[in-house]
């Protein structure tokens, strides 16, 4: 999807001078480990892969698994030019314990790719010791390009501990040690975490080519697990994600022609991995063929091919699931040690896959993906108050075309909308509908009902969300942004025996100008039918009403007076340039809104693109791990892993970013997604969708591109301040500048989104 090319950015890597050191170089203390950064302001971390870890007083303390591992990358150093002869730290593990020791060097700090090197560290005695490796041990390794060290295979799992992480300067003594080199070159995209096939023998884990988490990962972003490409470049009638149930994948061929591969970049198996498995589940009689590639260079583009069939490799299907295992003794020609590419085709009927991994040795064995469910958030309840409002029925859905009130309700179009006596029943398959029913044709004053409920009599699913919608300050459906916002509850929180009750409280919004309710945000295409709705002073004897979550701002346009906010969404790293080039000079500064994974893909270059970004005092904020409709993923862990991705891969690729700023892919909003991105954040969040639309998704690769200012200068004209578009198209930032000087003839003063929030964490004006 993004082009690997190398934009000019002054975020290079770091080399070393040539100068005799005066001390050691201290790589990390561990002062800072809470941030996930070193001494050298550079990345740390386990990737979450020890029981447990923890920094107090300089001193990194932590519970190793078998496959734990932790390490530091460091700006390329030119160790031995700089006079720095040794790796030195302090350690304390089982007596008679031991470590494996990785190096990470290129054969020049511009050079794209690594090879690794090892070093095995015996003896350890069970008390506090300073270890001492002369660099010269790894043998092999360019201590004139060093990237990171990484310590693994820890024998024993209590009572470790380590500080005091330095390159040594001048005359060093080695510690008491063994050694046990070996080396593999890997290309520097595949290093989105550390726990590579570049570990040695005896400290091996499975290793995950796709667990099948996100489906728009798969067929939007076109990743797998290991964040390289994957795709079936519409060969199949369909790639269904969590279908037939969560991390399996369903494939539908269209004929014997489909294909689908997945590229693991440069995987050495060689004496450690000994195939591939997954589960799969397919119709009896089922055919198709599994071929693996290897590449002497690691160009998966160039490389040699061998093939087996479904019947070659000895499977049967019987339409149960069951575990399969590709193994790598049936490839004999394959270069072990350089494996690219898996490509399945002549799929003869559908199969469901499961997760698809590595597995360690000659026994194949199953991935198996942790089911640890994602907390539901405060669970507290309270009694429900009894208000003194009298009672209003908003709609019985005795009429298709208005409401009780004599308003206007219906649904988007798409929605399955079927009335009966007084019922309607809705079904749904896009998180994007909505079900409206008004309470005004303009703005309705409900403070006298906050202190009642908003009464639901339904049957069938609750998985869906209530919105009370917010008109804007004139009161006119003819000014942008209409309308101006809404708060969201999620039904089945306060559902029970066929009836919600929501608290009207519980609706932060603006109760003075309420426009009416909305039944959206569906992520089940389950229906619900619903026979009334209403408001109430009280609820029936011993209901218990939950607790408000916290669901942020949703916001459309800018708060500061007479402000412009032009936030602009991931797109095309050879077109960033162009788009800093405008905005530099134009004056302005500008909101960007980033997807994750792509950060973590080397091949795209949007890790520096967007540093540079920073650097130039425009805001950076989220915009999802892999750019899903968030309100539409089946359970609260799918919607979290894409928050916490993102805010990791955020936090670990710019500089420490953390932002409370978000934008939902598609604009995409319901109450689960708004609830949980707060307790991701740990803070309020502000969900960031726009006034002002230019369109570019439907008009920037057609015949009329123009219509893009159209649709801008419409917007506009309406009142609009808060902008959607994207660096995707050539012809979209062609009309950059002209979007930018539209803007500046209202009159209004142009800003990045949380100075347009008058955020008092933002940078002044």
């Amino acid at each position: 999807m993004y082009s690997p090319i190398l934009i000019g950015l002054a975020a290079g890597l770091v080399s070393g001078v040539s100068a005799a050191c005066s001390g050691p170089l201290k790589i990390d203390d561990f002062s800072r480990w809470s941030s996930n950064t070193n001494s050298l302001n550079s990345w740390t971390s386990d990737d979450g892969s020890m029981t447990s870890i923890s920094a107090s007083g300089g001193i990194l303390s932590f519970t190793p698994k078998a496959s734990s591992y932790f390490y530091e990358n460091i700006p390329c150093q030119a160790a031995s030019s700089d006079g720095y002869n040794s790796l030195q730290f302090t350690v304390k593990g089982p007596a008679g314990g031991s470590i494996t020791l990785e190096i990470q060097t290129k054969s020049s700090c511009s050079a794209s790719t690594y090879t690794s090197h090892w070093y095995g560290v015996t003896g350890l005695t069970g008390s506090t010791q300073t270890v001492t490796i002369p660099l010269s041990s790894f043998a092999g390794a360019n201590a004139n390009a060093i990237t990171a060290f990484v310590w693994s295979g820890f024998s024993g799992t209590a009572g470790w501990q380590m500080s005091n992480v330095q390159l040594g300067c001048g005359s060093t003594s080695p510690s008491s040690t063994s050694v046990r080199p070996s080396s593999t070159v890997v290309p520097t995209s595949t290093r989105t975490t550390l726990i590579t096939s570049s570990t040695p023998s005896g400290t091996c884990a499975p290793l995950l080519i796709d667990d099948w988490t996100s489906q728009s990962r798969l067929t939007f972003l076109y990743y797998n697990a290991m964040l390289e490409p994957t795709s079936d470049d519409g060969t199949f009638a369909s790639l269904q994600v969590n279908n037939p149930s969560k991390n399996r994948v369903t494939l539908n061929p269209k004929s014997t022609s489909s294909y689908f591969y997945s590229q693991f970049g440069c995987v050495n198996a060689k004496n450690k991995y000994g195939g591939i498995s997954l589960r799969i589940k397919a119709p009896a009689g089922t055919t198709f063929s599994v071929q693996l590639d290897s590449s002497a260079s690691c160009d998966p583009t160039n490389a040699q091919s061998a093939g087996q069939s479904s019947t070659e490799l000895g499977w049967t299907f019987d339409g149960t699931e069951k575990l399969y295992t590709i193994p790598f003794s049936k490839y004999p020609s394959l270069n072990l040690e350089k494996l690219t590419t898996i490509f399945l085709s002549g799929f003869t009927r559908p199969v469901v896959f499961g997760p698809m991994a590595f597995y360690c040795g000659n026994t194949g064995s199953e991935y198996v993906v942790s089911t640890t469910t994602a907390p539901a958030g405060p669970s507290s309840t309270v009694a429900a108050p009894t208000g003194t409002a009298a009672p209003i029925v908003i709609d019985r859905f005795a009429n298709p075309n208005s409401n009780a009130l004599g308003f206007w309700h219906g649904g988007d179009d798409g929605m399955g909308l079927q009335y009966g006596s007084n019922r309607l029943t809705i079904t749904s398959n896009d998180a994007d509908y909505s079900f409206y029913t008004q309470v005004s044709g303009s703005c309705s004053d409900f403070r006298n009902y906050q202190g009642s409920y908003l009464h639901i009599a339904y049957s069938g699913s609750t998985k869906f969300t209530v919105s009370l919608q917010q008109h804007n300050s004139q009161c006119n459906q003819a000014v942008a942004p209409y309308p101006e916002t809404w708060d969201s509850a999620e039904a089945s929180r306060y559902a029970k025996n066929g009836h919600i009750y929501i608290p009207m409280n519980h609706f932060n919004i603006n109760h003075q100008r309420v426009i009416g309710f909305a039944i959206k945000g569906f992520y089940s295409s389950e229906p619900v039918t619903l026979s009334l709705i209403e408001i109430v002073p009280s609820v029936p004897a011993g209901t218990i009403i939950p607790n408000k979550l916290e669901t942020g701002d949703l916001v459309f346009a800018c708060k500061r007076p007479n402000s412009f906010a032009f936030a602009i969404d991931d797109g095309v790293p050879d077109l960033a340039q162009d788009v800093l080039k405008i905005i530099r000079e134009e004056n302005i500064k500008v909101t960007f809104f980033t997807v994750g994974a792509p950060l973590l893909d080397d091949s795209t270059n949007l890790t520096n693109v967007y540093r540079e970004m920073q650097a130039q005092g425009h805001q950076v904020a989220l915009h999802s791990f892999t750019h899903p409709k968030m309100e539409g993923l089946p359970d609260y862990a799918s919607i979290d892993w894409e928050y916490d991705e993102d805010i990791k891969a955020v936090k670990k690729q710019l500089n420490g970013l953390h932002s409370p700023y978000f934008r939902p892919p598609f604009g995409n909003e319901g109450a689960r997604m708004r609830a949980r991105l707060a307790n991701s954040l740990g803070e309020k969040p502000y969900i960031t969708n726009w006034s002002v639309d230019v369109e570019d998704w439907l008009w920037a690769m057609t015949d009329t591109p123009e219509q893009q200012l159209r649709a801008f200068q419409r917007d506009v004209d309406k009142g609009g301040n808060l902008v959607v578009l994207h660096y995707l198209y050539p012809s979209t930032v062609s009309y950059l500048r002209e979007f930018i000087r539209i803007a500046k003839a209202t009159g209004k003063q142009l800003m990045r989104v949380d100075q347009c929030m008058m955020d008092p964490r933002a940078p002044p004006l």
